[in-house]
């Protein structure tokens, strides 16, 4: 769950409440905490006459209970043995309503620690929220988890921080948000000096490619998931200037989808990066549906050749503009209105005396088209292929590792990609800097291998062909989704 609150750091640190135990606290192997006596108190309270009410008067609830609270007018989940009530608070939620919906009736503590950047600032927002705790004699996760492997997870997320793995290096992060003003202003004046001709104009779209993709949307990815700056607030505002000032695109638009991405990943339908229908299907429970029902956009058989001629290049010109203008529209986020219309301004200023008015809306569009299939690869060649199912609620491990796969280490691998050849890595720890995935991966494997679980690692050319071959075999094994 993503919930970027605001900063106000309350207390020692705990989540919620006196005696709120941190999410790093050690559990028995059979999943149970180890006791401190007060699940013992009362149980031995209960035993000894001395508390005859109910098992409900005493505010603890088996899983039984609280997976019966899943639903958008009823919605329960459990973060570190507490039972917390976000029906009325999820509309509320900065991350989105649905992600919270995603989860509950579910454990959300894994999924909970990996999404924020500090639990201090949620404390004043979980607090009103507790309603429960698990009883003494449940397990800390739903009993079809393997308890020894989310405590693996937990006990590698310690030494990760042990490691100052989630330190941010700043010149790292200095050094793209420079490239982005270099680039930009070695175009300005490669146009100043040579003029506006066709070959100038191909040469500063590629420039102004390379700033778009390599620094402006990956930046504002990882200020998306508070990587970069210490507060919250700090990447909040910052991605609102590089997402909508520099790229053009709305921050609210992208981070509910991304964050949904992120906690339900290639879960249908949580996952909305696999909701492409009517132009593409993905997975098999898609095609099968639309199969039976008779729903035929296009020829699904041939949609691999589809995404080549179409997708490919119409993912950010048209598709991310319309559906991030509909959804400033619909919701009245003037604000983002007002952040992307800054973007054509300084586009219009720098480059419109060249161009005109007609000409830089060209240019723009180009540097969009030319950028998509640089973005659609990134963005999907390390999940399509890979295992789309149904709602199994499996541990934040499996979820993620099931789903994801990497891409070899190379410096051009790491520069095409924003470290996002390390998919594996940011999935489960997304507010780690990205610097550090490589020092990481290791630990990650191993992990993986403990469990029976396969780390998939690609070379960066077999990934290309993995993603249109992915969407090509989708619909080959069912009869009835060759539509």
């Amino acid at each position: 769950m993503t919930m970027k609150l605001e900063d106000k750091h309350v207390g020692n640190g705990n989540l919620v409440g006196e005696g709120q135990p941190y999410l790093g606290e050690k559990y028995q192997a059979n999943g149970k905490p180890v006791a401190n006596g007060r699940g013992e108190i009362s149980v031995k309270q209960e035993a000894n006459g001395k508390c005859g009410m109910p098992r409900k008067s005493l505010n603890m609830y088996s899983w039984q209970e609280i997976q019966k609270h899943n639903q958008k007018a009823d919605q329960w989940l459990v973060i570190n043995r507490k039972v917390y009530d976000v029906t009325g608070w999820a509309n509320k939620h900065p991350g989105g309503s649905r992600v919270l919906n995603h989860y509950a009736g579910e454990d959300a503590t894994d999924v909970f620690r990996a999404m924020h950047l500090d639990l201090d600032i949620v404390k004043l927002y979980l607090k009103p929220l507790l309603i429960r705790e698990l009883a003494p004699e449940e397990p800390s996760q739903e009993r079809h988890k393997s308890s020894q492997l989310v405590e693996d997870v937990r006990e590698l997320r310690r030494t990760l921080e042990a490691m100052n793995m989630f330190k941010v290096n700043p010149v790292f992060f200095f050094l793209h948000f420079a490239q982005v003003l270099i680039l930009e202003t070695l175009a300005w004046l490669i146009v100043w000096h040579f003029g506006s001709g066709w070959p100038v104009t191909i040469f500063i779209s590629f420039l102004l490619t390379i700033s778009q993709v390599s620094t402006v949307f990956f930046l504002q990815h990882d200020l998306g998931h508070t990587s970069i700056f210490p507060k919250s607030k700090w990447s909040r505002l910052m991605q609102k200037v590089v997402m909508g000032h520099l790229k053009g695109l709305s921050t609210c638009w992208w981070n509910h989808r991304h964050f949904q991405h992120h906690v339900k990943t290639n879960i249908y339908p949580k996952d909305p990066d696999i909701n492409t229908d009517p132009l593409f299907v993905n997975g098999y429970l898609k095609p099968a549906q639309n199969g039976k029902k008779k729903i035929s956009y296009i020829n699904y058989e041939k949609q691999h050749l589809c995404f080549y001629m179409v997708g490919l290049f119409l993912l950010m010109p048209v598709y991310a503009n319309l559906m991030s203008m509909e959804m400033m529209y619909l919701q009245k986020y003037w604000g983002e209105f007002a952040w992307v219309s800054s973007f054509y301004i300084h586009y219009f200023i720098m480059f419109g005396p060249f161009y005109g008015i007609f000409g830089t809306i060209l240019l723009i569009f180009l540097v969009k088209f030319l950028e998509s299939p640089w973005v659609a690869y990134v963005t999907q060649m390390s999940h399509v292929p890979m295992r789309i199912s149904k709602e199994e609620n499996r541990d934040w491990l499996s979820t993620q590792v099931l789903a994801t796969c990497n891409v070899e280490q190379s410096f051009f691998n790491d520069w095409f990609t924003g470290h996002l050849n390390f998919q594996i890595e940011h999935h489960l720890f997304p507010t780690m800097p990205r610097h550090n995935y490589h020092k990481v991966a290791p630990l990650v494997r191993s992990l993986c291998a403990k469990h029976g679980l396969q780390y998939v690692n690609k070379p960066l050319l077999k990934a290309f062909g993995a993603l249109p071959q992915g969407l090509e075999e989708i619909c080959s094994p069912l009869d009835g989704c060759l539509l």
